[in-house]
């Protein structure tokens, strides 16, 4: 059963909640529009900013101007549009969450939670919490976030970071090639989905029973949604073109050390404890497909499987040069070719 805190900056009773919205770098300018409830008299307006521009880079920063710096106008009146620049705002920094110490285990007992079983409002600006048992082994743990927006982790007090799975990548992910020169939107992947979803959760932070998970959303999610994952290896891929630059290569070029290209090399490593027990699928030449679903193109070394059956079964770890000898020469001159292997792990 996950327990809620409704939003800390304000009560219900006191306030009615209309609605969210959000700025960026880009577009720093925020337009809320939806309706909301005014009475007659004096009304005030509250906003929660969760940041208001804290600069942090560039000449003399510290002379910025950021936050609320309007103009600040309401329409929709009978008036039509009033401007409040000019009232009187006031200002005041931090949670009460935060003050409470709401992510530690005696903050998190001082306060009252409400109790659901289900907590699908998306509320922003909400505290959860709930509590686990580490489960059995030594495999890597992570928190799957996947359902939540954007916020704080913290367990039993130790902070696993920000999460922020509702920013989406964007891009051209398209089938490409890392053949040529390089740049920043070559080759991206998992357009649409989010930019990290889950985040490591070190074992040595964890009681046999009874550990506290607290996440403060800021946008709004489905605590519902968090699970507790295990990564456990079964295969591990690799993909590399016979030309493919790195680092190495590059500074012992430049050094003058070497006056011919240097071959590339796969690295295939298991978990610890786990060694390569077979290679399910190699090829050298123009294969197609992905890690788990590769299949062979129209060029394909027939010796592929060869330098890993030699090299990697049987190990944790073993390193391959993408070279045509390595395979049994080259099966299509003139033509770029690439590696494709994949091999379990038990």
């Amino acid at each position: 059963m996950v327990s809620i805190l409704s939003p800390d900056i304000f009560s219900f009773h006191l306030f009615y909640f209309s609605g969210s919205s959000y700025g960026s770098l880009e577009f720093p300018k925020l337009t809320f529009s939806q309706r909301v409830n005014l009475r007659a008299g004096s009304n005030k307006i509250s906003l929660l900013s969760i940041a208001v521009g804290l600069p942090n880079v560039g000449p003399h920063f510290e002379t910025w101007n950021a936050g609320v710096l309007g103009p600040v106008t309401l329409n929709g009146l009978n008036e039509g549009r009033r401007d409040l620049s000019w009232q009187k705002w006031s200002y005041k920094i931090g949670l009460q969450g935060e003050a409470l110490n709401l992510l530690s285990p005696s903050g998190s007992s001082s306060v009252e939670w409400v109790q659901r079983s289900f907590v699908s409002q998306r509320q922003p600006l909400t505290w959860y919490k709930t509590t686990f048992n580490a489960p059995a082994g030594n495999s890597p743990l992570a928190l799957d976030m996947g359902s939540m927006g954007k916020g704080q982790i913290w367990i039993n007090g130790k902070s696993i970071g920000r999460h922020w799975p509702a920013y989406k990548a964007s891009g051209n992910c398209g089938v490409c090639s890392y053949a040529g020169t390089f740049n920043e939107k070559k080759c991206g992947t998992n357009c649409g989905e989010a930019s990290q979803r889950w985040y490591h959760v070190p074992r040595s932070w964890l009681n046999p029973t009874g550990n506290l998970l607290v996440v403060f959303e800021e946008w709004g999610g489905d605590p519902n949604g968090i699970t507790l994952v295990r990564r456990e290896t079964d295969s591990v891929c690799a993909d590399i073109y016979e030309w493919q630059p790195n680092l190495m290569n590059y500074l012992m070029k430049a050094s003058g050390k070497v006056n011919k290209p240097l071959r590339p090399k796969v690295h295939l490593e298991c978990d610890a404890g786990q060694k390569i027990s077979a290679v399910k699928f190699a090829s050298f030449g123009t294969p197609e497909g992905v890690c788990g679903s590769y299949r062979e193109g129209s060029c394909h070394a027939h010796h592929s499987y060869d330098a890993f059956n030699r090299l990697c079964v049987g190990q944790n770890f073993c390193t391959v040069t993408v070279a045509p000898e390595m395979f049994g020469g080259d099966p299509c001159p003139n033509v770029m070719k690439k590696l494709s292997v994949e091999v379990i792990c038990s």
